[in-house]
C-alpha cells in the first residue's frame, strides 16, 4: 500500500505522484524524481519568486513532458512526483542534509531555514514516501506478472554550474547493481556523431543518489539515469527530438536479454 500522509498537503495540493500508463507493457519503467515544481500551499512558495522555481534548482526541466511522451509512444509506465525538489529531494537518502536544501546554486532557500525534525519528517511521509512506494509497488507488481522491468531516471542539467561550462549533450550514470544496460544504452547513444555523450557526466553516481541504488540494486534489475542538457529540453521541439532518440534507440536496446 502507498502510505499517505495529510498533515502537509491540503485539498489545494496536488497528490504527490504519478503513474502515467501503469498497465504498460514495455520493459521500461520510466522514473522522474524532479519532474514537477509545484510547493505544498502550506509551504508558501517556500517564500521564493515563480521564477526561480521555475529555473533548475526547482526541478529537471522538460523531464515531465519528454517521460510522458516516452510512456505514451513505448507503452511504458512514467512514475512521476509532482513537488519541487526545493521541498523535498526524492533521488537523496530522506534524512540527508541536502535533501532540503537550504541554499541552492546560490540561491537562499527561506522556506527551508531551521526546520525542525517534524516539519522534515512531515515532508518525507508526505512527498518523498509516496513517491518510492509507488515505485516499489510497480516493480513488485511487475514480478508479479512475469515482467521485465529496466528503469530508467530521467533528469535533465543545467548547461552551465557554478560558472563552469557543461558541454554533454547528455550522460549517462551507472555504478553498482547490473550495469549492462546502461553500457549498451551508452554505447549506442556514442554512435550518434552529433551527440557528445559523457558516461558518469556532469554527475557521478555514488552514495549521494537514492532511487536508483534503492530500488535496482537489490533487486539486480537492469537500468539507466540518464542526464541531458536542459538547453535540448527547455521547448517543444527539442523535447520532442529528444523523444525521438531515446525512443528509436530504447526500442532497439529493449531487445538485449534480460538475467
Amino acid at each position: 500500500m502507498i502510505p499517505t500522509n495529510n498533515a502537509l498537503l491540503t485539498g489545494e495540493d496536488p497528490p504527490p505522484v504519478l503513474v502515467d500508463n501503469p498497465s504498460g507493457a514495455s520493459p521500461f519503467l520510466f522514473l522522474g524524481d524532479h519532474a514537477g515544481n509545484a510547493v505544498p500551499a502550506q509551504l508558501q512558495m517556500l517564500g521564493l519568486d515563480a521564477s526561480e522555481l521555475g529555473r533548475h534548482i526547482g526541478w529537471d526541466i522538460g523531464v515531465r513532458s519528454l517521460g510522458q511522451m516516452l510512456a505514451q509512444s513505448l507503452d511504458a509506465v512514467f512514475v512521476h512526483q509532482r513537488f519541487s525538489r526545493l521541498v523535498i529531494d526524492c533521488n537523496r537518502t530522506p534524512d540527508a542534509a541536502d535533501a532540503i536544501p537550504e541554499t541552492s546554486d546560490g540561491s537562499a532557500v527561506p522556506g527551508n531555514r531551521g526546520l525542525d525534525g517534524a516539519a522534515r519528517k512531515a515532508r518525507i511521509a508526505a512527498i518523498h514516501a509516496p513517491y518510492h512506494a509507488a515505485i516499489a509497488a510497480q516493480i513488485e507488481e511487475r514480478a508479479r506478472r512475469g515482467q521485465p522491468t529496466i528503469l530508467v531516471a530521467l533528469h535533465s542539467f543545467t548547461p552551465v554550474m557554478g560558472g563552469v561550462a557543461r558541454p554533454w549533450d547528455a550522460g549517462i550514470l551507472h555504478d553498482g547493481g547490473d550495469t549492462r544496460f546502461a553500457l549498451a544504452l551508452l554505447a549506442v547513444l556514442r554512435q550518434h556523431r552529433d551527440l557528445h555523450i559523457g558516461e558518469n557526466e556532469p554527475y557521478v553516481m555514488d552514495g549521494t543518489d537514492y532511487t536508483i541504488p534503492v530500488h535496482a540494486y537489490p533487486r539486480s534489475l537492469p537500468y539507466a539515469e540518464i542526464e541531458i542538457r536542459q538547453d535540448q529540453l527547455g521547448d517543444a521541439p527539442g523535447v520532442k527530438r529528444w523523444h525521438r532518440i531515446l525512443g528509436d534507440t530504447l526500442t532497439e536496446l529493449s531487445q538485449l536479454p534480460q538475467g
